[in-house]
């Protein structure tokens, strides 16, 4: 990274090479977590293992009216087409051998939206849903905000991450 800033102090370098490079320069550490990742360098964090709320349908249908009260101009939000929606919150607390099968409140999280987006529940909202209930279960489990303040997920990265679940294959 070093190499790179001094190549863009450098007179002969066009205005464009420096631009590509300040970019470059910018999202290296991206680049580098996804090298570690193609490379199996890639560690996974320990996560919260203490929860501190658990999410049960009731209180997810609180949100889901919550989300309503938002998005008056659809009628069809949140009506669910079968019982998938209960078995999306149910999985996420499901054991093998004794064991949590998403052992972190984070995984859990994660699984939340995935399992809620791709389920496909509801008639209208899925993903506006998944996302509610996401950024509720991390607030309700104290993980949403980082010890400074600042948000752990934020507004760009949850909608990114949303709709590539929604277009993910399963």
């Amino acid at each position: 990274m070093k190499l790179l800033g001094n190549v863009i102090s450098v007179d002969s370098v066009s205005d464009e090479t420096k631009g590509i490079i300040r970019v470059v320069t910018e999202y290296l550490k991206a680049l580098e977590i996804l090298d570690d990742y193609d490379n199996g360098r890639l560690s996974i964090p320990k996560g919260t293992k203490q929860s501190q709320f658990e999410l049960t349908y009731v209180e997810a249908r609180k949100v889901i009216e919550a989300v309503r009260g938002k998005f008056k101009d659809s009628n069809l939000l949140g009506q669910e087409k079968d019982e998938s929606f209960k078995s999306s919150i149910n999985v996420i607390y499901q054991t093998f051998d004794g064991k949590d099968v998403y052992p972190t409140v984070e995984e859990k999280a994660a699984h939340l939206l995935y399992f809620v987006t791709k389920n496909h529940s509801f008639i209208d909202g899925n993903k506006r849903i998944a996302a509610a209930l996401f950024i509720c279960f991390m607030q309700n489990n104290r993980i949403l905000l980082r010890k400074d303040g600042s948000k752990r997920v934020d507004i760009n990265t949850l909608v990114a991450l949303t709709l590539m679940i929604a277009t993910s294959t399963p």
